[in-house]
């Protein structure tokens, strides 16, 4: 069944706040919904409160035939009107069979050669892989990938950063190292952004009746890669900004943002 609080009718009343907020925690504890380990389920945002309920799934991987079907299927007896559907921009990817094991994937020796100049952070291995440095090569093609190492060699000294990432752009950005604590077998496999990541969304969209945003998040912040149209790319970012789905073993691909309504303003 599909929820529709907002023209739930209780006793001949329009449903008041708390009534809803009580039906939408019977729904999340019924469908055993519940914020990830370390993770809060609400949220406030410009003085509004937002739930962020992450949904557990299968596996995604690159056998997926319609992730919009997959989207579909674990959030239509839960969702309403005025939800945003959030999606983990690594399961698009590999949906689209966007991800590798890292023995699949091929450096070349200007992969090699380019990793060495890599500045590890705390934010995970970005292209500090020969591995991804391929990937990012690839995506980026030789000539941006060089220009924007050469940029970035002159102008970190003056204490400039970032220049690398700005010049190699969004696809250089979103591409994901192997890392120990992703869930397997990811954890040995690197990946591409998703491809046309908007069109994506506005195709997922379509199939849910619901908006759609794809984003790239960590425990460091959040980006959105793709949305479906009139989406409100900023209050996605300041909503998902502490990571609600998880990096590691959470298999929690899916969210569903909600504005809760706050009891003390019925």
């Amino acid at each position: 069944m599909i929820i529709l609080l907002n023209n739930l009718k209780f006793w001949g009343q329009e449903a008041n706040i708390k009534t809803v907020n009580i039906i939408n925690i019977i729904i999340a504890t019924y469908m055993n919904i519940k914020s990830n380990p370390g993770k809060n389920l609400f949220i406030k945002v410009e003085g509004k409160k937002y739930a962020r309920y992450p949904i557990k799934t299968h596996l995604i991987t690159p056998e997926e035939k319609d992730l919009s079907e997959t989207v579909l299927r674990y959030t239509k007896n839960i969702t309403k009107l005025g939800d945003i559907i959030f999606i983990g921009e690594k399961s698009v990817a590999i949906s689209q069979k966007r991800a590798y094991h890292k023995k699949d994937v091929k450096p070349s020796k200007l992969a090699y050669f380019l990793v060495r100049f890599v500045t590890k952070t705390p934010i995970g291995i970005g292209l500090g892989s020969p591995e991804t440095m391929q990937l990012a090569i690839e995506e980026a093609g030789v000539i941006r990938i060089l220009v924007a190492t050469f940029i970035a060699g002159i102008t970190k000294p003056f204490g400039i950063k970032g220049m690398f990432y700005i010049i190699a752009g969004s696809k250089a950005r979103a591409i994901d190292g192997a890392a120990s604590y992703v869930i397997a077998p990811y954890n040995e496999y690197v990946s591409k952004g998703p491809s046309e990541p908007n069109k994506t969304a506005e195709e997922i969209s379509q199939k849910i009746g619901l908006p759609v945003a794809i984003v790239d998040a960590c425990d460091f912040g959040v980006k959105v890669l793709g949305a479906s149209k009139s989406i409100n790319k900023k209050l996605v970012v300041q909503a998902l900004k502490d990571n609600p789905l998880g990096q590691t073993d959470e298999q929690t691909p899916i969210g569903i943002l909600r504005e809760e309504k706050d009891v003390s303003d019925d």
